[in-house]
This record gives C-alpha cells, sequence and structure tokens, in this order.
C-alpha cells in the first residue's frame, strides 16, 4: 500500500518585494526542518492588499493593521493559502475568530534608521538642516521627533521601500531623509542605506518589530505544529508582552505608542523542554501626544516564566501608562482624528486625506 502524498502548504504574503523576502525566509526554514522525499512541500504565493491598493491617503485616516492582513486572511479562511507571514509590526493584536499566530520567528534588530537622500551631506538627525522634510507614515515616528527635534519637518511618503527611497533621492523630491525599520532594509540588501540608527531608550520602536509572524487556521493542526518548530522562543515571550500591552492600551498602527524591550534566558533554559523556560524581561513603553508635546511611560523588568507571564507583564504596563497619562492621550488622539475625518467629509476636499501629520 502507497504511503499517502506530502501535504502542500501555501504559504501567502503581500506582493511588495521585503514581504516576498520574508516570506522566502519563512519557506527556507520550514524547508530545513525535514529534507527527506516524504516531507512537506511549501509553496507561495503573493497577493495586493488594501493598504498596498490605497498608495494616496495618509495613515492616520485609513484605519487599523487590518489593511494589510485582511484580503489575506479571506484567503486563509477560503483554504487558498495555509500560512500567511507578515512583519509583526503590522498584525492586529486581536486577530479574527478562527485565526492564530503559530509561529513568531528569531528577531532581527528592532529598531528605526534613518536614510538620507543621496548625496546629501548629512547622515545623522544631529546634522539635519532646520526646517528639513523628513518622510515617514508613522505617527508613532513623528510624535517622537516632533518631542525630540522640533525644528523639523514630516511630510507623509507611501509605497514600499523601493519607491520610499525613490522618492527620496528625487532631486526636485521635498524630502531630505526618511525613517524606516532598519530590519526591513536589510531584508532587502538595502543596508548600506542606514545611515543611523535611532538610540533606545530615547527612541522607542513599533510593537513586534524585527520579528516576523505566521498566522494559520487555530483548527489546522499540521501547521501549528511546524510554526510551532519555527518559534524562537525569546522572541515570541517577548513581542507577546509588547502585542499585550498594545492591546490593552487599544492601539493600532496610527497611534504612538513606542517600546523597547529586552530577555535575559537563564543559563539552563531549554528551546526543547518548555517547563525549564526562564528568564528577565525587560520592558519600556510609551505613549506620546501627535504633536510631541506630552509623553507617558514606563518600565517593567522582572523574571517570567511562562507566555502566559510575558502577556500579563504587557498588561499591566499598559494599565500604569493609563493610569499616568496615556488614555486622555489616546482619546484625544482618536477624537482628532474623527474631527478631521468629519471635515474632510463636510467639505468634500479629499486633498486633506493626503496630508501628513504635519498639520498638527
Amino acid at each position: 500500500m502507497s504511503s499517502p502524498s506530502p501535504r502542500t502548504f501555501v504559504i501567502a504574503s503581500r506582493k511588495s518585494p521585503m514581504a516576498q523576502a520574508q516570506t522566502f525566509q519563512v519557506q527556507a526554514t520550514l524547508r530545513t526542518l525535514d529534507p527527506s522525499p516524504s516531507a512537506p512541500k511549501f509553496e507561495t504565493s503573493f497577493m495586493s492588499t488594501a493598504g498596498d491598493k490605497n498608495q494616496v491617503q495618509a495613515l492616520y485616516f485609513l484605519g487599523g493593521k487590518e489593511l494589510w492582513t485582511g484580503d489575506l486572511e479571506v484567503a486563509l479562511k477560503e483554504g487558498a493559502a495555509d500560512m500567511l507571514v507578515h512583519s509583526l509590526k503590522d498584525v492586529p493584536t486581536v486577530l479574527p475568530e478562527g485565526f492564530v499566530l503559530g509561529a513568531i520567528t528569531e528577531r532581527d534588530e528592532p529598531v528605526d534608521c534613518l536614510a538620507v537622500k543621496a548625496g546629501a551631506p548629512w547622515k545623522s538627525l544631529d546634522e539635519l538642516p532646520e526646517g528639513s522634510v523628513i518622510g515617514t507614515s508613522s505617527v508613532r515616528r513623528v510624535a517622537q521627533l516632533k518631542r525630540h527635534l522640533p525644528h523639523l519637518k514630516f511630510q507623509d511618503v507611501r509605497g514600499n521601500i523601493a519607491t520610499r527611497l525613490s522618492k527620496l533621492d528625487a532631486p526636485d523630491g521635498p524630502y531630505a531623509a526618511l525613517v524606516v525599520a532598519k530590519a526591513g532594509l536589510v531584508r532587502v540588501g538595502l543596508q548600506h542605506r542606514a545611515t543611523w540608527d535611532f538610540p533606545s531608550p530615547a527612541f522607542h520602536y513599533a510593537v513586534g518589530q524585527g520579528a516576523l509572524g505566521v498566522e494559520v487556521r487555530v483548527d489546522d493542526a499540521e501547521a501549528l505544529a511546524l510554526c510551532a518548530r519555527i518559534t524562537h522562543w525569546p522572541s515570541h515571550w517577548r513581542c507577546l508582552a509588547e502585542r499585550a500591552c498594545l492591546r490593552e492600551l487599544e492601539g493600532g498602527c496610527s497611534v504612538p505608542v513606542g517600546v523597547v524591550s529586552s530577555f535575559e534566558a537563564e543559563a539552563d533554559a531549554s528551546e526543547a523542554d518548555e517547563a525549564k523556560r526562564a528568564g528577565v524581561l525587560s520592558l519600556l513603553a510609551g505613549v506620546t501626544s501627535v504633536n510631541g508635546e506630552e509623553h507617558v511611560q514606563h518600565e517593567i523588568r522582572e523574571h517570567i516564566t511562562s507566555v502566559a507571564e510575558a502577556e500579563a507583564l504587557g498588561v499591566r504596563m499598559a494599565r500604569v501608562l493609563k493610569a499616568n497619562g496615556a488614555q486622555r492621550i489616546l482619546e484625544d488622539i482618536t477624537a482628532d482624528r474623527a474631527r478631521r475625518l468629519e471635515e474632510a467629509k463636510e467639505t468634500d476636499d479629499m486633498k486633506k486625506l493626503e496630508q501628513t501629520v504635519e498639520s498638527q
């Protein structure tokens, strides 16, 4: 009697060069788990999401992280895909029913970095002339930069990394520099464009930045088993603490919540034995008003022994931040976004949706 044919898993992601590079990275890792002829097969599929299709409106107005994951989740639900590879920073902290974050891979360097206009004499933020325009679509980055460097200006910039760099380098373009995730540049072989890393803890990075998340159906036991084998447990615990904090704050991609974290595993902690996993988790989190004038942050450092304890730490962090002023900052941001959207609808002036948070 012949053995059943090995299953073919379809790994899906966005069409952008970075998303494809990330997907191929996960695919290669999965293929190393079992090199035998009877091993599962892994194919890739790429599609455009709502966030990819709308390259005009500022992210501040567009909504949450579902922009990058929603269309892919339709494919996952319908069985056209078996695994979704995301930049973890783009994954909502609450997934639709029936889906689960099956894997978090080993985290790359999570910091933001500066990429300057080609041929420009400056390298760091401190060297930029007064009034220089920084390109970024991140409210978090703008808020932090306004807090530390109010003499700079900010303008929204959309598109994949190559498109954004092209806009940066255009001789008649407005941008002096871009702020991007360093890990993203590295993944597409553009690390030479990074001229300066944002220092922590002065600057906080996005929740989950630098890690990849693999989303699967909750009832797909085979996919879950594979995901467990490619999960890097220290990165997993660290990122889940960050995500729990953001979830409790009810934050999304257009909320200025930043983090800095680290994890020191105990010397006898075991990759193979979950019962022996333990270490010290340090989490610093901050919420900054969009104009940079208000900032609340807190740090917790604690010995933990499980995923549940990591997430509980993140929840406690969020509650401390809320109690110390973050709740009011987040409410003001929500009210401001709703007001500006209503103004745009009333005047039918859709150009307002193209503006960056510079006008705030």
